[in-house]
């Protein structure tokens, strides 16, 4: 099954290299998991990182949870890292989510004046088993799309006007 997609662009009012710097901290980038939300049925992730905290090709990075009962956890893996342009990561292992599977996320900058263009992107599947696949079915572009959303509006308040 070819994955599903979603990004979301932005213009940020810094340049390339200050938002790399900002974006490639995976606990800035990914705050968003971290808070209780309808959006993620109430639950919240926490974030585990290795020595290499998100920050290099081969890193690795867990998020675990509980939503209603159920367990969730996913691991994964840095798998393109070009400072200060590009970062990617992918899912290994069996991710154990409500509306997405294995999936493959990343964000792009280029220069526009006069800041920076930052694109955010993921690329995934919906989970294996029913329950988990109709409700991926129902709410897995939803989720794909406020996670993108929600990671570059982050970024552009944090360099937005009064910053």
């Amino acid at each position: 099954m070819l994955p599903l997609h979603h990004e979301t662009t932005a213009v940020v009012p810094a340049p390339v290299e200050t938002v790399f710097a900002h974006v490639d901290d995976h606990t800035r980038l990914s705050s968003h998991m971290n808070q209780r939300s309808w959006r993620m049925g109430g639950a919240r992730m926490t974030m585990t990182l290795d020595d290499g905290l998100g920050r290099q090709v081969g890193s690795r990075i867990r998020l675990g949870g509980e939503v209603l009962g159920i367990e969730l956890g996913v691991e994964e893996v840095v798998t393109e890292r070009t400072a200060p342009y590009r970062k990617a990561w992918e899912t290994t292992g069996s991710p154990k989510l409500l509306v997405i599977g294995h999936y493959r996320m990343g964000f792009e900058i280029t220069a526009k004046p006069p800041g920076s263009m930052l694109r955010v992107f993921i690329d995934y599947t919906l989970p294996e088993g029913a329950p988990a696949r109709w409700l991926g079915v129902l709410f897995g572009r939803f989720y794909a799309r406020w996670c993108t959303r929600r990671m570059v509006d982050d970024v552009v308040r944090q360099f937005g006007p009064g910053t």
